[in-house]
């Protein structure tokens, strides 16, 4: 099972239609829930968002993507249960 590239920072660029989290665009958030998605899809999805991200975003997702998936639980969420 492939982790939801969603970090809980569900904002979206209005310039870019990209979400400040996650860098995935509206479609490709609804695609992910879909029933018949396959992991092929998703792990291409992943690549494909990291190549918009940069700098600060990049880092940024790859810490808080990396805890989720190690954890069960975003970093943002988990700074908020503090």
């Amino acid at each position: 099972m492939i982790i939801s590239p969603c970090i809980s920072i569900c904002k979206t660029d209005p310039a870019t239609g990209f979400c400040y989290g996650c860098g995935r665009n509206n479609e490709e958030k609804k695609i992910w829930k879909l029933e018949n998605t396959t992991d092929e899809w998703k792990q291409e999805n992943i690549k494909i968002i990291k190549k918009r991200l940069t700098g600060w975003q990049l880092e940024s997702f790859e810490e808080s993507y990396t805890y989720k998936i190690e954890n069960g639980i975003s970093l943002f969420k988990k700074n908020l249960k503090k």
